[in-house]
């Protein structure tokens, strides 16, 4: 993220300022199904993935020699997990420390259209008492209602991993131990966030437009 008033490392993720243009679509491939769709690609898929790999070095350096249990927020938060997960196991097969992963997966649903919902619902996972005394790394954009439901069972120490922090007004922001990049408050898709199921398969972190949410609104 490159440009007069575009980015900077802040804190513990790249902070992409409210005036930043973005990419052109034309400079890049998407799939051609969303031609019309999408405003501006505002993080390219090789930025997320070598951010990605740095988060993975952070999270190795900071849980030490313990095991982890990987909680994943699906479905937008599949594509990033996996990758972190894998960045990790790279790591830790290159290095002195092997850490031992497992992964577990829970949903979330929290948005209707391009509003989220006040009312959150936890789906699926396994029995959640299997978590006291673990370290946990979750991973995903919605974290609150589930933190609130995983401290019941006592971990030995939580993380939490997201791809993207958004800056809002609200006073209330959750801001997670590790994050790739802080955005404006923007609508996003693409690398595994969706709007109604669509999008999944777009490999940027692109803005949709006004026609994008028409054609795919509920």
């Amino acid at each position: 993220m490159a440009g007069q008033g575009g980015s900077s490392a802040g804190g513990r993720g790249v902070v992409i300022s409210d005036n930043w243009p973005g990419y052109s679509l034309d400079l890049f491939t998407y799939p051609q199904h969303y031609y019309g769709d999408l405003e501006y690609v505002l993080i390219p898929h090789g930025i997320i993935v070598d951010r990605t790999e740095r988060l993975a070095k952070d999270i190795m350096q900071d849980i030490g020699d313990n095991d982890i249990v990987v909680l994943c927020v699906l479905k937008g938060g599949y594509k990033f997990c996996a990758d972190l997960v894998e960045h990790i196991k790279n790591l830790s097969r290159n290095s002195e420390r092997f850490i031992s992963m497992k992964v577990d997966f829970v949903r979330l649903k929290s948005y209707h259209n391009d509003q989220s919902m006040q009312d959150m619902q936890i789906i699926g996972g396994d029995d959640l008492s299997k978590l006291t005394g673990k370290d946990i790394v979750g991973t995903g954009r919605t974290m609150k209602v589930l933190l609130n439901n995983i401290e019941k069972y006592k971990p030995k120490m939580i993380k939490v991993a997201s791809l993207l922090v958004k800056r809002t007004s609200r006073p209330d922001g959750y801001r997670p131990d590790y994050y790739g990049f802080e955005i404006p408050d923007l609508f996003v898709v693409g690398y595994a966030l969706d709007y109604n199921e669509h999008f999944r398969d777009l490999n940027h972190i692109c803005v949709i437009n006004d026609h994008g949410k028409t054609k795919y609104r509920v």
